[in-house]
């Protein structure tokens, strides 16, 4: 029977930190095809918690142990494990939502100009919301033109995408779940699928391969987003995350060198930055470099032409 109280200990210990080890950036866990094995584990997470914790009780009380009071250490150390795995590494625990979505006109707005801004604009009504917070919080639901939006940002593969939050037709609640293969992922209330951040793909669950619908957005500086849309609103920040806000440019400007969020200046790296553009089904990548170097580049996807610029601020570009 004490073997079970070991058994017990060792199993929820190994599947606490697997759970967070697939879906979190942590050593080698983006770089494997591990997605199917940490939605597993997830979806029958209280299974595993309940066979391996009534071993280490049925190990606990139906055996004969001199002394139980030393027995206390494992189990205090399995406790502080199963704290930290779900309520301070937990996605959602460690960035959260806003407690209040503050939203001004440019005459009481108090984000630099300089800053980088997702903007969307839907029958006559324009918003912009400023990469600095949408960084933290990776996902925010708002109402532009009275249509529903999630307004979308991931800090490690530095893609911003906007969506309808709309599952089966119906508006629908996200929280942040963890990352795969180095791209945040969103969670439905509903049905508990997961989905990629960067296609608005179910990657995971029972809406596994449905789309959410995408909502056109552009990503410029705050000055420029003005000038085409002077009456837009601005996201402001929220006074309770002040501390958790990049307070520096470093990320938005590309002088960042942190390993999961940071840039490399050199070109075609896997952390240099480009512009993707999909026309069907064609697919193509151009270097930020060459961009700002040309100023403007000529060219055609398939049978569709098209023409890339970089504004003056070498921030914004269409």
């Amino acid at each position: 029977m004490k073997k079970f109280f070991w058994f017990g200990i060792i199993g929820l210990l190994l599947f606490e930190i697997a759970n967070v080890y697939f879906i979190m950036p942590m050593p080698g866990s983006q770089q494997v095809n591990s997605i199917d094995a940490a939605y597993f584990l997830y979806k029958w997470r209280w299974v595993f918690r309940g066979l391996f914790g009534l071993m280490i009780i049925v190990g606990l009380f139906r055996s004969n142990w001199k002394r139980k009071w030393p027995l206390a250490i494992p189990v205090l150390l399995i406790a502080a494990v199963v704290y930290m795995a779900n309520f301070k590494m937990a996605a959602d625990a460690m960035f959260k939502q806003p407690n209040q979505l503050l939203l001004t006109g440019a005459d009481r707005n108090k984000v630099d100009s300089n800053r980088l801004v997702i903007g969307v604009s839907i029958n006559g009504e324009s918003k912009a919301y400023p990469i600095q917070f949408l960084g933290y919080h990776h996902h925010i639901q708002d109402t532009v033109g009275g249509k529903p939006i999630i307004v979308t940002y991931c800090t490690v593969c530095r893609t911003g995408r906007v969506f309808e939050p709309l599952v089966n037709g119906k508006k629908e609640k996200f929280r942040l779940v963890g990352m795969d293969h180095f791209n945040a992922m969103l969670e439905d209330v509903t049905t508990k699928s997961w989905w990629r951040q960067v296609t608005g793909e179910a990657i995971a669950g029972k809406l596994k391969g449905q789309q959410l619908p995408e909502v056109f957005s552009t990503q410029t500086s705050l000055a420029e987003w003005l000038q085409l849309n002077p009456s837009s609103l601005i996201m402001q920040a929220d006074p309770a995350f002040i501390k958790s806000y990049d307070s520096t440019m470093k990320f938005e400007s590309g002088a960042s060198r942190r390993k999961l969020t940071g840039t490399d200046s050199l070109s075609w790296k896997d952390k240099s930055w480009v512009i993707g553009i999909k026309a069907g089904k064609e697919r193509k990548a151009y270097d930020w470099n060459q961009l700002k170097s040309e100023r403007i580049i000529h060219d055609k996807i398939g049978n569709t032409s098209l023409l890339l610029v970089v504004s003056k601020d070498n921030r914004s570009f269409f």
